[in-house]
């Protein structure tokens, strides 16, 4: 279902910012595992069969392996499924040549970012014995289950080695430093395995969270396990228990079969894999069942998790980085059959004016707003982005959104946000028009005029409109100014609508519904730059949303600071995209699948 999906998956990627929770060592390397995941930023080409684009077709393992050292119930997991080197290799391979050293310069940047003031070196410290595979995993929302002394969450981050020997040179270079720096080091034994961890000293008199590698309390722990992978954890007791785990194989990840059937929907080439566990994550986070009330009906209804987990698989494309996603219905919530996949674009996009920042197309909007409206009341980081723009609207429009508004809109429709301007926001919205059509519009106008609103006709673009408007006499010193009587009426236009051959169109302003208008010589479907963000994506499908990232971007980030915390540390990535494409490819009562194609610019 395209806007339940939609808002699902946009809630899921908004709470996955919680990583950013992580402080200093977990922070620089978590970035690493998730930055990467998209360093190959530029424009895409096919080169040669020898080229470091090969790794685009690769078939490699879905699961990352160090999913053995993660318990079941463990919130969150991303993973890296190739060697960093081989990514910074693809990003300078596919440069044109001019800019090959500024790829070269940004890769650098990126390096330089991350690790900087941490005593760390990439090159020198890192690179020479790190292989195939970083995993970065929220293992617990608290480590030693007292309440009492708060909410400690355990990180675990496991790192494959190519070479034991050099990964051991490294760890104890790290420690020599943090022992020089006044860490009291502490050594364990444990089922075999060497686990060094250190607190500050008090006597030294540094600050706690100011030492290189610092968790944020002062505790770091390390092991190296079989010569094959290092573990990196904020407190010992995470890594005994991600050893136990090893041991009792039915106690991790890798042996949930809902975890091991999601990966059989995934494709076989992924470079990066991230899965979510809805529940576990929401205790991670603190978040409370009931979030907001919902601003499209004042019935909160029932706010228990509509999701139990989601995996996804990244793959490399040429022009840009995509995610097929699988999410996994929570228990006593199947989802809902999906309507019959589309085999063409939502045609009811024709309407949407070309350069909106935010477009969403699909079908079966009567059922889809109530499913929207149980989604908003569930997550509520998705809540706290999209309410405030439906309580604008509500207020805008004078007129109370319900369901009664969308009841008739049983076929395809199209939504769009334009760019903010001196009218503040400004919306489209085309519905397929059906025989109850007739009988909602009487009921919208019923219901503005109860509200003080009038009706009626005006012409744009040779076409006949019916507006909602509100009659205001000007303010006394506009009125004084321009030396107007109290005669003069000013006319508040709160909404416009017409019809559009088979579809009925919205808009909250003039200026709003003559650009819908005009859209029909410019169809936003024609458009080069929608055309290449949907191309990656299933034709068949149960509709889009594409948000054009710069656009969206300031708002974004002046309501999410997290986000301007991550652009910080991965510019040289953010400055690169181009737009966000997501689908729906349809569902059965356990599983609904479908993609997210991040595209990134060439510049």
């Amino acid at each position: 279902m395209p806007i339940r999906y939609y808002t699902k998956w946009l809630a899921l990627a908004l709470r996955c910012g919680g990583f950013m929770k992580l402080r200093s060592f977990f922070v620089t390397l978590g970035l690493v595992v998730l930055v990467l995941l998209g360093i190959s930023a530029g424009g895409w080409v096919w080169l040669a069969a020898q080229s470091p684009l090969m790794l685009l077709s690769q078939t490699r393992a879905t699961s990352p392996a160090a999913a053995m050292f993660v318990p079941k119930q463990a919130p969150a997991m991303v993973s890296l499924l190739v060697n960093p080197d081989e990514l910074e290799a693809v990003r300078v391979a596919i440069a044109p040549a001019n800019q090959r050293r500024q790829a070269r310069t940004e890769v650098a940047q990126l390096k330089s970012s991350l690790l900087s003031g941490r005593n760390l070196d990439y090159d020198t410290d890192i690179k020479p014995w790190l292989g195939s595979e970083v995993t970065l995993a929220v293992t617990t929302p608290d480590v030693d289950r007292d309440q009492a002394n708060g909410s400690q969450p355990g990180y675990l981050l496991a790192l494959e080695t190519r070479d034991g020997d050099r990964a051991r040179e490294f760890l104890q270079v790290l420690w020599q430093r943090r022992a020089i720096a006044g860490v009291n080091l502490v050594f364990e034994q444990y089922a075999g395995v060497k686990i060094i961890s250190g607190q500050p000293s008090r006597v030294v008199g540094l600050p706690t969270g100011d030492l290189p590698g610092d968790a944020g309390d002062g505790t770091l722990a390390t092991a190296v396990v079989g010569d094959r992978f290092v573990l990196v954890a904020n407190a010992p007791k995470v890594l005994r228990d991600a050893i136990n785990n090893v041991q009792a194989a039915s106690l991790n990840l890798s042996s949930n079969p809902t975890y091991r059937q999601s990966l059989t929907q995934l494709a076989e080439t992924p470079i990066g894999m991230a899965y979510v566990n809805l529940p576990s994550l929401g205790q991670w986070l603190d978040l409370p069942e009931r979030q907001l009330s919902s601003a499209i009906d004042d019935d909160a209804g029932d706010t228990a998790p509509l999701i139990d987990r989601m995996v996804a698989g990244i793959e490399l494309n040429p022009q840009g980085i995509l995610a097929n996603t699988v999410l996994l219905a929570a228990e006593g919530h199947p989802f809902p059959m999906a309507p019959p996949a589309l085999s063409h674009p939502v045609e009811a996009l024709k309407t949407i004016p070309l350069g909106s920042a935010v477009v969403a197309g699909g079908t079966h909007l009567n059922t889809l707003l109530p499913q929207l409206n149980a989604t908003l009341q569930t997550y509520g980081v998705l809540s706290a982005l999209v309410t405030p723009a439906l309580q604008r609207a509500k207020q805008e429009l004078g007129i109370p959104l319900t369901q009664d508004w969308v009841d008739w809109v049983e076929g395809e429709f199209a939504l769009a946000w334009l760019p903010e301007d001196d009218n503040g926001q400004q919306w489209v919205f085309a519905g397929e028009t059906s025989e109850a059509t007739a009988t909602a519009l009487a009921q919208m106008d019923a219901i503005a005029q109860r509200n003080g609103l009038g009706t009626g006709p005006v012409t744009l673009a040779d076409q006949t409109a019916y507006a909602w408007t509100k009659l205001t006499t000007p303010d006394t010193t506009r009125r004084r100014r321009n030396r107007q009587s109290l005669d003069v009426l000013q006319v508040d236009v709160r909404g416009v609508h017409t019809q559009v051959d088979r579809y009925e169109v919205f808009a909250t302003s003039l200026d709003a519904m003559e650009a819908a208008l005009n859209a029909r010589a410019a169809p936003l479907l024609k458009d080069a730059e929608f055309q290449r963000a949907i191309a990656p994506l299933n034709p068949r499908n149960n509709g889009y949303l594409y948000i054009d990232w710069p656009a969206v971007r300031p708002t974004l980030e002046a309501q999410l600071p997290i986000l301007r915390l991550a652009e910080l540390a991965a510019k040289p990535l953010f400055d690169h995209v181009r737009s966000l494409t997501m689908s729906s490819y349809g569902s059965d009562p356990t599983a609904q699948r479908g993609a997210v194609f991040v595209r990134l610019s060439e510049e």
